[in-house]
């Protein structure tokens, strides 16, 4: 998916969870931030940040996703 990277929160939310697998970290919010330095240059991160940490944090935290 690294090779088409739209401005909106579904190719970000698929960014977000390929990039989650990859980074090993107990702390979520540290992981998350983690995920963050490696998707800072896609398009609905950097155009949206506040509802991408916005999106992040409901898959993690209320669709306990990654569990």
């Amino acid at each position: 998916m690294k090779d088409k990277l739209y401005d909106n929160a579904d190719s970000f939310a698929i960014s977000f969870d390929e990039e989650w697998k990859n980074i090993d970290c107990e702390d979520l919010l540290l992981k998350i931030d983690k995920v963050f330095e490696n998707l800072s240059d896609h398009p609905f991160y950097v155009s949206n940040p506040e509802n991408a940490r916005k999106i992040a944090e409901f898959r993690i935290f209320s669709l306990k996703k990654f569990r």
